[in-house]
């Protein structure tokens, strides 16, 4: 199927969607205005198979261990699956619905099938994560990595980042979870925060829009280091989980996720 660019609408929300491009979201428009930022690194790329940085690239599985690239020396970083093309699942188009596949391969060490769907309502959009396998079991995480724009307009309101963690993860000097839980602390942030009841976060752009992202998974990285940007990441593990926190795909049990962001206007 084609991967060209898929683009979804409902009501005044637009989301474009490029399968051949990481399957990233590229762009979602509310009311015209585009909230993501804009350019091949940005938009909203999934995180697959893991999420966040490998410390120096490296997993255990069981009695192996896996190395690799080192694409954020000394470290490996948001997987594989946003550099690779992803294809339009057969008979999945509709108007406010699409669905993409990924297949895993080197130099991930295991072959495996990713399935995102992306599904659009006038005041939200839901996306979905599915990594399977039919043969050998393997850890893995997934997760999404969304660019805010920090400003709708050049001379607009400063997006303004509400939540309420029960713990941040320490980071240490390498970027890392130490291992340690620790009080939220105020930003800039480059962290990981737990949410036991699950991710809930809200951008603000006063007088303008409020956009909230929740997901069941009860990790998040909040990351507002930029000054173009901030990001909102929900994922299934801390980063360098697939070390600390794996979670197994099997031949009968998938890993799966979803994230909903919510906007309403004031």
């Amino acid at each position: 199927m084609s991967n060209d660019k898929i683009t979804l609408t409902a009501g005044d929300a637009e989301v474009t969607v490029l399968p051949g491009d990481g399957g990233r979201i590229g762009s979602l428009r509310i009311d015209g205005t585009e909230l993501l930022r804009q350019g091949g690194r940005y938009g909203s790329f999934p995180m697959v198979p893991w999420c966040g940085r490998i410390r120096d690239g490296r997993f255990r599985d069981g009695a192996e261990v896996h190395q690799m690239p080192l694409n954020a020396a000394p470290h490996a970083i948001h997987g594989t699956a946003r550099d690779g093309a992803w294809r339009t699942a057969r008979n999945s188009l509709a108007a406010d619905r699409a669905v993409i596949t990924h297949q895993l391969t080197e130099p991930w060490p295991y072959p495996g099938l990713v399935t995102q769907t992306v599904e659009l309502t006038p005041d939200s959009l839901t996306l979905g994560l599915a990594v399977e396998t039919y043969d050998s079991s393997f850890p893995a995480q997934v997760g999404w990595h969304p660019w805010f724009n920090r400003q709708l307009e050049p001379e607009g309101p400063t997006v303004e980042i509400a939540f309420d963690a029960a713990w941040q993860e320490e980071r240490g000097a390498d970027h890392l979870p130490t291992g340690r839980r620790i009080d939220p602390r105020p930003g800039p942030w480059d962290d990981c925060f737990g949410m036991p009841d699950g991710v809930d976060v809200t951008l603000s752009w006063p007088g303008r829009l409020a956009l909230t992202v929740t997901s069941r998974e009860q990790w998040v990285v909040v990351y507002d280091e930029q000054e173009a940007a901030v990001c909102v990441e929900p994922q299934t593990g801390p980063p360098n989980g697939l070390n600390t926190a794996p979670r197994l795909v099997t031949p009968v049990q998938p890993l799966e996720a979803t994230t909903t962001w919510t906007w309403r206007r004031p």
